[in-house]
C-alpha cells in the first residue's frame, strides 16, 4: 500500500515507529517527540484519518516525517491493513507504542453490561495483542528483523482497581501488565524489549469519554505532587523506553501518577 498523497516515504536508513491512538493526547505527544528523535512515525487513529494526518502535518512542520493510517486496532483486518502500510515503507520497523485505549462513563460493576466490557477489552487488550504480535513478526531476529522495542500504555488503574468508576478499564490494564511481563520474557532473546508506562491523572480527552472531563482538576489536589500530569511527560518516558538508553530494561514499568 503506497503512502497517502502528500506524504513522503521513509528512506532506507530510517527507523519506523508505530504509535496507535496517535491522533491525540499521549499518542500525539509521543508521535511528535519520536519524530524529533529521528523516527519515521506511523500515526494511527481509530476514528479519523484527518486527525492522524493533522499530527503528521505537525511532525512535518518540525522537520520530521510520517504517515497517517486510520485503523481500528480491535479489528484484526484493520490491523493487517495497518501493518501492510508499514511494510510498504522503506526502512525497518523498530518500535511499537500500544497507546490506543478507551473507557466508558463511571459506574459500579453491577451496573455494567457486556457490550461495554466487550468494547473496552477489544480495544484495550485485544488490540494491544494484535499489534504486539504483528510487531514481533517484523522486529524479531528469528523472523529476519533487526530487533526493537514495544511500549504498552497501561494505567495506574491497573494497581488501584479504580473502584466505583472503571473497574473494567482497570481490569483491561491489569491484563496489559501481565501481557507486558510475559511477552518480554518470550522475546528477550529475539532482540525485542517490552515495557510499559502506567500513567494516571494525565490531562487528556479520555476523561471526557468517561463522562468526567474535569476529573484531573477535581482530584489532583489529593495527589502527593499536587498536580495532574501532561501528555508530553508520559511521552518522554515512552521515548526513553524505546531508546538504547534503556537497553537493559525489559518487562518493567514506569509509574506516572504524581506519586499515587
Amino acid at each position: 500500500m503506497p503512502p497517502p498523497n502528500g506524504y513522503s516515504t521513509a528512506m532506507e536508513s530510517e527507523r519506523l515507529l508505530l504509535v496507535t491512538g496517535g491522533s491525540r493526547g499521549i499518542g500525539a505527544a509521543t508521535a511528535l517527540r519520536a519524530a524529533a528523535h529521528g523516527y519515521f512515525v506511523c500515526v494511527n487513529s481509530r476514528r479519523s484519518f484527518e486527525a492522524a494526518a493533522s499530527v503528521v502535518d505537525g511532525i512535518r512542520d518540525r522537520g520530521g516525517d510520517g504517515i497517517p493510517v486510520q485503523a481500528d486496532v480491535g479489528r484484526e483486518k484493520d490491523v493487517t491493513r495497518l501493518f501492510n502500510a508499514i511494510d510498504a515503507l522503506p526502512g525497518n520497523l523498530v518500535g511499537v507504542v500500544n497507546n490506543a485505549g478507551t473507557l466508558a462513563p463511571a459506574a459500579r460493576l453491577e451496573n455494567m453490561n457486556s457490550d461495554r466490557w466487550n468494547s473496552i477489552l477489544t480495544t484495550n487488550l485485544i488490540g494491544t495483542m494484535y499489534c504486539t504480535r504483528e510487531g514481533i513478526r517484523r522486529m524479531s531476529r528469528r523472523f529476519g528483523g533487526i530487533g526493537g522495542a514495544i511500549v504498552n500504555v497501561s494505567s495506574a488503574a491497573s494497581r488501584t482497581g479504580s473502584p466505583n468508576e472503571y473497574v473494567d478499564y482497570a481490569a483491561s490494564k491489569g491484563a496489559i501488565d501481565s501481557l507486558t511481563i510475559g511477552v518480554a520474557r518470550e522475546v528477550a532473546q529475539d532482540g525485542i524489549r517490552v515495557n510499559a508506562v502506567r500513567p494516571g491523572f494525565i490531562r487528556t480527552a479520555i476523561h471526557a469519554e468517561g463522562g468526567d472531563p474535569l476529573r484531573v482538576e477535581r482530584l489532583e489536589g489529593a495527589l502527593p505532587m499536587g498536580r495532574g500530569g501532561e501528555p508530553d511527560e508520559v511521552a518522554a518516558a515512552i521515548l526513553w523506553l524505546l531508546s538504547d538508553d534503556a537497553s537493559y530494561v525489559t518487562g518493567s514499568f514506569i509509574d506516572m501518577a504524581g506519586g499515587l
